[in-house]
């Protein structure tokens, strides 16, 4: 199959699915400042979604806004403002050292006031200690209102510029909840001073509140640059410098001064500072950084090499491809971000709670007050009842449980050669119940190598070769380049062609010398009227071989046949992928005969055979069902369709650029236990997601009536709130210890495993 086959058929189907808007729409990132707890991220997203034409989601835990627009209504500059308008800040995003600075910066300043706040707060704490041991060391009520004002209103003054941001657009937040709470408590003490009432005083409440909301908001920054390790492992890799020819002279330059074609040198020891080629020397190169694969790669002259892969022996001498945002690296962590700033399925229950969840805590502290108020007579009991309603009822924990699952998730997909596209593609690979597989560069290495030439009685071996070298030529068919090749190193020189016409899926024609040939399946050349031997064809395809005719007009010149290793890993990943309750198939464009040897040695029951390329994205459609959520894994452009009709798509980064574009994970390492190790880690991610979502909801239940019942001091309570957050994220690094998945010990040395298969013929 050509490329303009290809293209034929791929277009309509991809133009189809892309509809006005999409066709202009812009892509722009914005770094969000300000944002609190789940009520800010849903209410900053409501007003976003709100404008013409733009499409936006807001991610707690990275602090981004991923939004789509159509330019011609909208720009970046209307965005931000509209960012502003609804009370936070925001700026286009940078690179990941930049806004590491910052968030460094802020991180520094925050903790400045968290050691102030610290102590004005230990002396009334340090009272209420001694109280315990027996010693009555009081701090006169004067003195606790000149601690506790500065860390109300200077410390504290986030949550009143939050607060009413909040109220400002008809909604609430962890600021107003924070604020009304420490308020009651502070003024509430005020009046009993002026008043001179003689109640005690809670000032040591409030300023303690405040003290540990921000304690906790430390705790759950740091937590939360752990969960982006991952990214700056991989920033941290790129090389600093490059060691480049120039006017025969070798120059250290920066690496980010590098342009394509630039010639650069790579000593034994040295990461590579751009993509490029080989040109000269080879070596072996641990790329494990890229792909998770642990095993160094043999390269040498045309080899390709990526940025900041470790060369490990020989001196190579490399031409610059890709510098700079363009490089494999570059590419990888664009995919990382882009999924850590996505949203998963599961999280719109979260979202829609959040957004409703600080109007009900405000009303039921506001029934705590007067329950306890008509019941018990007593003023300042009622109040500071209420108050830890307000207090405990914090949404961080509820809006965090989610996102930042992903962030550590999508890290971990990284180190092991998995990129995610998004978070709903993460979430959809746990429910999957069928995989299909391609055959072709999937379950095998799709290199097919020429084994046999069967010349007739009308041919011999030399002439069946010529031609077949000829026809084959002009097509970009792994059979025919594998035919090419074959012709090549034996020194034979094609023939010049005319009329060529390939016909995907089965084969091509064209003419030599005003003569009419053809070259293809045997069904293919069968249908332009040649006789054909089924006996020799069935013969060499139940040794696992395909198989092409070779005819003149209407006479057979030879069969040649050809051989594709399967994966070694390919049998062990499809005993994973059942073990784990998937059925398996297998599309393949062979005869049935020749796919079922495949299968076999694959270790699937279930297969599909003679699948024409346009054909694979209906049969992959025909699979699913109402409980059936199905995936497919292709490498081709030809897999593209069917990688769009699937629930869930899987692409080998040896596949084209199509493929990978329409893929929702890309296998950086070309192995099927790649897409086990993909399932199973959204197996796990999804059941850590479930876990915080089930702590975030069991604490604000618990947490509301025991808080409403008075169970609960202020105090007791703030310190829960802020853990809470901390609780989530922490449990969400948990997740950090999960490990690809070993393969069964008794499937590792089956002989199957290195037989020689055959090659998918229209594929």
């Amino acid at each position: 199959m050509d490329k303009e086959d290809a293209r034929a058929y791929l277009l309509p189907v991809l133009i189809t699915s892309i509809s006005p808007m999409s066709q202009a729409e812009n892509h722009a990132d914005l770094q969000i400042v300000g944002m609190r707890c789940a009520s800010c991220s849903s209410r900053l997203e409501k007003a976003l979604n709100q404008l013409p034409e733009v499409t936006a989601v807001v991610n707690l835990a990275t602090e981004k806004a991923s939004l789509s627009f159509n330019p011609t209504l909208t720009d970046v500059d209307a965005l931000i403002k509209a960012v502003r308008d609804t009370g936070f800040d925001a700026h286009v995003s940078r690179d990941f050292a930049a806004e590491k600075a910052d968030r460094t910066k802020s991180y520094q300043q925050e903790k400045l006031r968290f050691f102030i706040s610290v102590g004005l707060v230990t002396p009334m704490l340090l009272e209420m200690v001694l109280m315990l041991f027996g010693v009555h060391l009081m701090i006169p009520a004067w003195g606790q209102w000149l601690l506790a004002t500065p860390v109300q209103f200077w410390i504290g003054a986030r949550f009143y510029r939050g607060a009413w941001a909040s109220i400002k657009h008809g909604s609430g937040n962890m600021d107003l909840l924070v604020a009304l709470g420490t308020s009651a408590a502070y003024f509430l003490s005020v009046a009993i001073i002026l008043l001179d009432l003689h109640q005690p005083v809670y000032f040591e409440a409030s300023a303690v509140l405040i003290t540990l909301v921000l304690m906790g908001k430390l705790l759950e920054i740091r937590a939360k640059a752990k969960a982006t390790d991952a990214i700056e492992k991989l920033i941290q890799l790129q090389p600093k410098v490059a060691h480049v020819e120039r006017d025969g002279q070798v120059l250290d330059v920066s690496a980010g001064s590098l342009r394509p074609d630039d010639i650069f040198i790579v000593r034994p020891g040295e990461n590579v500072p751009v993509d490029g080629v080989i040109i000269e020397g080879s070596s072996s190169l641990d790329e494990s950084m890229l792909t998770g694969e642990s095993m160094p790669q043999t390269k040498q002259a045309d080899d390709k090499v990526y940025t900041a892969t470790l060369n490990q022996q020989g001196m190579i001498k490399c031409r610059a491809t890709a510098v700079g945002s363009h490089t494999q690296l570059a590419a990888v962590i664009r995919l990382v971000e882009q999924a850590q700033g996505s949203k998963a399925p599961i999280q719109r229950l979260a979202d829609k709670i959040s957004g409703i969840f600080v109007p009900i805590v405000l009303v039921l502290a506001t029934i705590t007050f007067f329950v306890w108020f008509s019941g018990e007579g007593n003023f300042s009991d009622a109040l500071i009842n209420a108050v830890s309603v307000l207090v405990i009822a914090c949404p961080c924990a509820l809006g965090l449980a989610t996102p930042i699952t992903v962030v550590v998730a999508s890290g971990l997909a990284a180190r092991e050669g998995i990129l995610v596209k998004d978070a709903a593609a993460l979430e959809r690979a746990n429910k999957l119940s069928v995989l299909v597989l391609d055959k072709t560069g999937t379950l095998t290495e799709g290199k097919p190598a020429l084994t046999d030439l069967r010349p007739s009685a009308a041919s011999g071996v030399g002439e069946l070769t010529r031609i077949a070298a000829s026809l084959a030529q002009h097509s970009t068919h792994p059979l025919s380049a594998a035919i090419v090749e074959y012709a090549r190193s034996h020194a034979v020189m094609p023939l010049p062609v005319g009329a060529f016409v390939e016909s995907p899926g089965g084969g091509l024609s064209a003419e030599l010398d005003g003569v009419a040939y053809q070259l293809g399946s045997p069904a293919f050349v069968s249908q332009q009227g040649v006789a054909l031997d089924d006996h020799s064809v069935l013969a060499l395809q139940q040794q696992g071989k395909s198989v092409i005719a070779v005819a003149r007009g209407q006479v057979l010149l030879g069969y040649i046949a050809f051989a594709d290793r399967i994966r070694p890993s390919s049998r062990i990943a499809v005993a994973r992928l059942r073990e784990m309750g998937i059925r398996v198939v297998m599309l393949s464009g062979d005869n049935q005969v020749t796919a079922q040897a495949i299968a076999q040695q694959a270790g699937i029951d279930d297969f599909i055979a003679e699948v024409s390329p346009q054909d694979k994205a209906q049969y992959v459609a025909s699979l699913k069902g109402p409980d059936a959520l199905v995936g497919m894994v292709g490498d081709g452009i030809n897999d593209a369709p069917a990688l769009a009709a699937a629930d869930v798509s899987f692409a080998m980064k040896s596949g084209s650029d199509i493929a990978i574009e329409a893929a929702d994970i890309t296998l950086m390492r070309n192995d099927l236990n790649s897409v086990a190790d993909a399932i199973d880690l959204s197996k796990v991610t999804l059941s850590k997601i479930r876990q915080n979502l089930f702590f975030a909801f069991a604490y604000n239940v618990l947490g509301i009536p025991l808080a409403a019942m008075g169970l609960l001091n202020p105090m007791i309570a703030g310190g829960a709130m802020a853990m809470s957050s901390v609780s989530v994220v922490s449990n969400a690094l948990l997740l950090r210890q999960w490990r690809p998945g070993e393969p069964a010990p008794d499937m590792e040395d089956k002989p199957s495993v290195e037989s020689q298969v055959t090659s998918n013929t229209p594929n």
